[in-house]
């Protein structure tokens, strides 16, 4: 059975205020299917790959590390916020 990825830059918390940590790529397993205990109301999983999330700081790097390892992966690209650049004196402007 051949391994699955994505491979994707994760976007920031609502505690980031800045991008330091927005600019590494991450590569992370498809998670298979799950299974539910209705008396606890547990979810589980036999499969451990899905707990793994491999770091990179360039989107080729990810690439590399997947084709070495005979990974199936899919690239999701980043998408680039728009600026609305205006001055503070705008806010008493009508």
């Amino acid at each position: 059975m051949k391994l699955k990825a994505k491979i994707y830059v994760p976007s920031k918390t609502a505690m980031q205020s800045g991008n330091k940590n927005s600019t590494r790529w991450l590569l992370e397993f498809t998670k298979k299917k799950t299974s539910s205990d209705f008396l606890m109301n547990w979810t589980s999983t036999s499969d451990t790959q899905s707990q793994v999330k491999l770091f990179f700081d360039t989107k080729d790097k990810a690439i590399n590390y997947a084709k070495k390892k005979n990974i199936d992966y899919e690239v999701l690209e980043p998408k680039q916020n728009k600026l609305k650049l205006k001055s503070y004196s705008d806010n008493f402007l009508s």
